[in-house]
């Protein structure tokens, strides 16, 4: 089992909108006793106004400028960040995330997604009635990207978080049984 309580453990989730990185992140952090910082209500809070406000006001491009800015700042802490689905659209990015390992994909598929967040009206990339579309397209787009970026895949599919969350620890103990940590 990995360390509990580590005050050196930095873990970053990425995926697809609905992929679960916020709430198992939350479990992840209470298990090792470390904060949840999740990326998207960061800069919710830093902006002091929604995402989808911040879209509608600066466009994709200004909110991509902003969480690029707020990956900077969070990097590095000793907490579980969850990731917005997009950060690793930029390659700069991707490299941040390269440079502070480990790096979880919660992957699942735009069926599962779908069914988890039609009706959501925070997400300002889903058009009400094309969920399952907008999460196919943007599946063949960021899949690739987050895969790069991964030290580890979790295939989701109906795995509960429980379940997820027993995987992440195992794949951590070895993890830093490789590193000596």
């Amino acid at each position: 089992m990995a360390k509990k309580n580590s005050d050196q453990l930095s873990l970053i989730l990425i995926g697809l909108m609905g992929s679960g990185k916020s709430s198992i992140g939350r479990r992840l952090a209470k298990h090792f006793g470390i904060s949840l910082i999740d990326l998207d209500d960061y800069i919710v809070e830093k902006a002091g106004r929604t995402i989808p406000d911040i879209f509608a006001e600066q466009g994709e491009e200004g909110f991509r400028d902003i969480e690029s800015g707020a990956l900077r700042e969070v990097l590095g802490k000793p907490a579980v960040i969850a990731t917005g689905g997009g950060v690793i659209l930029r390659e700069e990015n991707r490299a941040l995330l390269k440079d502070h390992p480990p790096v979880i994909w919660l992957k699942a598929s735009p069926e599962f997604l779908a069914k988890r967040i039609d009706g959501d009206s925070n997400r300002p990339l889903i058009a009400a009635g094309e969920t399952l579309r907008k999460l196919q397209q943007l599946a063949e787009t960021r899949y690739p990207l987050y895969e790069q970026c991964a030290d580890f895949t979790l295939p989701r599919g109906d795995m509960k978080k429980r379940e997820a969350l027993q995987s992440i620890l195992l794949f951590l103990a070895e993890w830093q049984a490789e590193r000596g940590l």
